[in-house]
């Protein structure tokens, strides 16, 4: 028996191993490239070597001296994105929290239709909404505004965070509540003294979550901040980005029209309202195409551009005339 014990010890650790080996490495290895290409010299960023020959700092120094026309307002970006990014965290925590405390433990009717109805809204896609959030934030006088991209994400992460927290508090024992509620606690109290201490690593996680979301969030960040003191990282680094050269370009087209983010380019101006095709909404549907095609684009120009040797220019290009009097009769 004990021998049995240990081989089937010995298999589930093998087991294991097999599997948690290859996801450390698939997690690695991108990282390992990031690393690659920042203490790589220029002409050597992309030779295929597993370690520069003459290893480098400068891109560093470039980067953290502001050294680059690009680069400027580099530390302002960075404090844009830490600000909106924890700014968002918080928000959706207290959002959250309270809300999966009032459906869980207060059992408050409705709260359970409630919660479902609010993770029905991400069957609508993000890019969807683009539209009508660039509009309302232009209504309300927050555009160029950290506070327009703060309640976007807020309201992108709390159906997700809400559901997250609710599943964790059922799993708290009711007995608790109750010999609170003997001694005499208030739903504050309960709320403040036992549901948040007990709470604590759930709302790490979800935390966690909602600042990651914000951190790397580039179609409503690139749609509601414009001014290069007021743009997040990520859209600044799509702005140091060259554009991709014509043969890169070419083979983009198949790889484009085979995502959502292609599909949304087509048909989003045909399926707009006639209502809402006047002019106040023309530059929020003109900076949402540009941000998908941005986001696509770019990373799907260089991924295709080392994977494939050749492309059909000539239907490509014809592609992308059709993309640019979509947007010109938008």
């Amino acid at each position: 028996m004990t021998g049995r014990r240990f081989m089937r010890g010995v298999s589930a650790e093998a087991a294991l191993l097999l599997v948690g080996i290859p996801v450390l490495l698939w997690t690695l290895i991108p990282i390992y490239h990031m690393f690659l290409f920042a203490i790589s010299p220029k002409d050597a960023a992309f030779s295929g070597q597993l370690w520069p020959t003459n290893p480098t700092f400068r891109n560093f120094e470039i980067v953290f001296g502001q050294k680059h026309h690009f680069l400027y307002n580099f530390w302002r970006q960075m404090f844009n994105s830490l600000a909106i990014s924890c700014a968002t965290a918080v928000i959706t925590l207290m959002i959250a929290s309270g809300a999966a405390f009032a459906i869980s433990r207060l059992r408050m009717k409705g709260g359970r239709l409630v919660m479902n109805l609010a993770l029905f809204t991400y069957f609508i896609p993000a890019a969807f909404l683009a539209v009508p959030m660039y509009k309302t934030m232009g209504m309300y006088g927050l555009l160029n505004n950290d506070l327009a991209l703060i309640l976007a994400m807020v309201t992108v992460a709390s159906p997700y965070a809400i559901w997250i927290l609710r599943q964790a508090s059922d799993k708290l024992p009711v007995e608790l509540d109750e010999a609170a509620l003997i001694d005499g606690a208030s739903p504050w109290q309960l709320f403040r003294m036992i549901y948040i201490p007990l709470m604590v690593p759930s709302l790490i996680a979800v935390g966690t979550y909602a600042l990651l979301l914000a951190w790397n969030e580039y179609l409503y960040a690139f749609l509601l901040l414009s001014r290069e003191t007021a743009i997040t990282l990520p859209v600044a680094s799509a702005n140091t980005c060259p554009p991709a050269s014509p043969p890169a370009r070419s083979r983009v087209s198949c790889w484009e029209r085979a995502t959502p983010w292609r599909f949304f380019v087509d048909h989003a101006a045909h399926a707009l309202p006639a209502k809402t095709k006047r002019r106040a909404w023309r530059p929020a549907v003109r900076k949402t195409m540009t941000a998908l095609q941005n986001a696509s684009g770019v990373h799907l120009g260089l991924s295709c551009h080392a994977v494939q040797g050749g492309g059909d220019d000539v239907r490509d290009e014809a592609g992308r005339g059709d993309d640019r009097r979509m947007i010109d009769r938008v």
